[in-house]
């Protein structure tokens, strides 16, 4: 006797023939392992190629002078990246190819392009001229910013703005120019060898007062101006192909011009090093730097403006929109968690900080038709991570919130109401006031009469350690 099944086949469904099989190249881990192999071997080639221009007492000095900059950068951009923070895996990929696969293409095609140069024109000081003010910007912008590309194509939930332009451009950057310090380094100190010198002479000590004193953030400077292009491609509406095609190469071709102006400071004359560098490249740093935070504070206003929404469907508490917009109130909240409940709670109040970012930029994201199909899945799946993480995250929070409150600045008007006067936390609207996402209501609505209402999961949970410990006691902010 035939039974009908549980899950019916809806009419539209394939036939067996024609479903898609994912083929191994396509599967995730060959992908991964294909890229960590060719990381592997650019990292051999390069590392026998410098070896092989300043042998290996050269390279060994290049190597300890030219990592000096490295935990300095990577941390700037850490810093930069904090209210957001990308996965480890995306920045060890972005230095790596940079220090790796980009320097090897750019000493293999800037050598190649010199020697033909040279061998075209019969002009040595013209190539190398023609090499170091047009083919090397071109070239190792190019291979710099494949990085971000490759990021911006396959990490895409990870790539959601300016701010996470800037740092995986930043880092990428930052591993070139420490491959390419260890080449100039190591040759100036074969140089002072050469000379019949011992130790660090002058050569060696002016390169590294100029590579790593001076400017440290000149590639770093070069490559962010593309992240920046990719970070508003990230940000433009995806119907807009045009754009969002046209803002990388813009930034890409920007990069490329100051690479090419900083390469040919030399040609300006006795002082044009000092030129460009006072003129440009100080400003440009200054200008990019305050981009750069500004852009990282404008995250910290969108949470506190989307998040309210949440609040009003029960998903998250009254002080948290302020307390997770805040930098000072969400490293409060970790520091009472650690001493509270220890470092386990402070990594689980963390992570709700990241979740509760995510979500929140993509609602913004969202609420400016720039969202992807998968809006509501990826919606549910943060608010239920949030959801999980609950227990040390709001108690935390809200102490934060309340240690803050009294030089918390007043916000404006925004969708979702204010947060009232005298730093009280007001009202979030009447329910259904948030209204819905686009036509018809696409994404569907997020008041209490919405598509998600509040969290399905019945009555509040009973005290916990967590809920049970007081946290009135512990205050290193307070005055």
């Amino acid at each position: 006797m035939a039974t009908s099944s549980p899950y019916p086949i809806p009419p539209e469904a394939p036939a067996p023939g024609e479903l898609r099989r994912v083929r191994w190249w396509q599967r995730r881990a060959i992908r991964g392992a294909a890229l960590v192999t060719l990381l592997a071997l650019s990292g051999l080639v390069i590392l026998a190629l410098v070896r092989e221009q300043t042998g290996t007492e050269g390279f060994l000095v290049g190597l300890g002078l030219a990592v000096v900059p490295v935990p300095l950068l990577v941390a700037a951009f850490r810093w930069l990246d904090r209210v957001q923070p990308g996965p480890w895996r995306n920045l060890l990929f972005s230095f790596s190819w940079g220090a790796c696969a980009a320097a090897l293409v750019a000493i293999v095609a800037n050598s190649f392009a010199i020697r033909w140069i040279a061998t075209a024109t019969a002009d040595p000081t013209g190539a190398d001229t023609l090499g170091a003010t047009v083919i090397a910007p071109i070239v190792e912008e190019s291979a710099k910013a494949a990085a971000v590309l490759l990021v911006f194509l396959f990490r895409r939930r990870h790539f959601t703005g300016i701010v996470d332009g800037v740092v995986i451009a930043g880092v990428t950057a930052t591993g070139f120019a420490f491959t390419e310090n260890i080449l100039y380094l190591g040759n100036a100190f074969v140089t002072d060898q050469l000379s019949r010198e011992s130790g660090l002479a002058s050569v060696t000590a002016a390169t590294f007062f100029v590579r790593v004193v001076m400017s440290p953030f000149a590639h770093p400077l070069f490559t962010v101006l593309t992240g920046i292009g990719f970070g508003l491609a990230a940000f433009a509406a995806e119907r807009r192909h045009l754009l969002r095609t046209l803002l990388p190469l813009t930034g890409l071709l920007l990069a490329m011009g100051m690479h090419a102006l900083w390469n040919g400071s030399a040609v300006f004359g006795q002082y044009g090093f000092f030129t460009v560098y006072a003129a440009f490249m100080l400003p440009a740093f200054g200008l990019l730097t305050w981009l750069a935070i500004w852009a990282r504070q404008r995250e910290l206003r969108t949470i506190r403006a989307e998040l309210p929404a949440y609040v009003a469907a029960g998903w998250i508490t009254p002080p948290e929109p302020y307390a997770l917009g805040s930098m000072r109130a969400r490293a409060l909240a970790r520091d009472f968690a650690a001493y509270t409940w220890g470092k386990a709670a402070a990594r689980t109040v963390a992570e709700y900080q990241m979740y509760a970012t995510s979500l929140a930029l993509l609602r913004h994201r969202g609420r400016r038709g720039r969202a992807g199909a998968d809006f509501v899945a990826r919606e549910r799946e943060l608010l239920e991570r949030l959801w999980e993480r609950r227990e040390p995250a709001r108690p935390a929070l809200a102490y934060a919130a309340q240690a803050t409150a009294p030089v918390m600045r007043p916000l404006p008007p925004g969708p979702y109401g204010t947060y009232g006067a005298s730093g009280t936390y007001g009202t979030y609207g009447a329910s259904g006031t948030y209204g819905t996402y686009g036509a018809s209501g696409t994404y569907g609505s997020y008041g209490a009469s919405g598509g998600y209402g509040h969290p399905p999961y019945g009555a509040p949970v009973p005290a916990t350690p967590y809920g049970t410990t007081p946290y009135g006691a512990y205050n290193p902010y307070r005055s």
